[in-house]
């Protein structure tokens, strides 16, 4: 799934050939996603600027003045700014035609999302009780320690807590815990502060050394450019199992938590 560094590149790659440009026309050839693409979705945005492209959490937001377009890339979705007679394939479900330049949602898996919200779309329920976002400059081990006293969650599942802080999925949580020295078995709630905040600058700069290597490029994921990301070359633990650790040698293992996979090094991470 696109994560939170695969959504802000995509956002940095969309809002300058967007913001400040008309919605001339709207495409919609599958309108069958995770949630019904909007029957009037036309009527809603031609005619309409983009006056700015944001994100929260994984989801970027288009502001058209009355109302956000919420666009969501799903399990194995992508943005791409192309020609707008460019032939679509057979995941390509939703255009947005600027002029000469169109912005298409490929969705191979229709996970994704394309929602309309009138007024202010902060308080869409999918948005209105998100946490922390971990590249605000206020985020800190303070955010992690008050959520965690009394909760006996493994520290794994309680950093991919989206009402907590956002936009840390799996691989940048395994990531984040390596470069933390923190055990995925860990009780959120016997953390320290001190290690809390350790995690904190971690998880920062996980996220920031992902967003400038282009981020992951798993499966279907490119940028808005049709260009991929290379992190995946540049990790310590996930999808590594049974392999050598590059810091100490010892063999990185993996464990289910959550139904998810879990990469760790037992040696280095306590």
């Amino acid at each position: 799934m696109p994560e939170l560094p695969e959504v802000e590149i995509t956002r940095r790659g969309i809002a300058p050939a967007i913001t400040g440009k008309t919605v001339t026309a709207v495409i919609v050839r599958n309108p069958r996603l995770r949630w019904p693409v909007p029957r009037r979705l036309a009527a809603l945005l031609e005619g309409k600027i983009v006056r700015q492209v944001l994100r929260r959490a994984k989801y970027l937001l288009l502001d058209l003045g009355d109302g956000w377009l919420i666009l969501h890339l799903g399990m194995s979705g992508s943005l791409r700014l192309v020609a707008p007679d460019l032939p679509p394939g057979g995941h390509d479900h939703v255009d947005l035609v600027f002029g000469k330049q169109a912005l298409r949602l490929r969705d191979p898996r229709r996970f994704g999302a394309v929602l309309w919200k009138a007024g202010d779309a902060f308080s869409h329920p999918l948005l209105a009780h998100l946490g922390m976002e971990p590249l605000d400059p206020a985020f800190s081990g303070a955010v992690f320690y008050r959520a965690s006293r009394g909760r006996s969650i493994g520290v794994k599942q309680f950093l991919m807590d989206h009402k907590i802080v956002v936009g840390v999925g799996n691989i940048y949580a395994n990531e984040s815990l390596f470069r933390a020295g923190i055990s995925p078995r860990a009780s959120a709630g016997r953390l320290s502060r001190a290690r809390f905040d350790r995690l904190a600058v971690e998880v920062r700069h996980t996220l920031e050394a992902a967003i400038e290597a282009g981020g992951s490029s798993l499966r279907d994921f490119v940028h808005s450019d049709g260009a991929s990301g290379y992190f995946q070359q540049q990790y310590f633990v996930y999808g590594r199992d049974g392999e050598a650790c590059h810091v100490c040698g010892h063999e990185v293992k993996t464990i289910r938590q959550g139904q998810r996979a879990t990469f760790y090094c037992p040696h280095c991470q306590r």
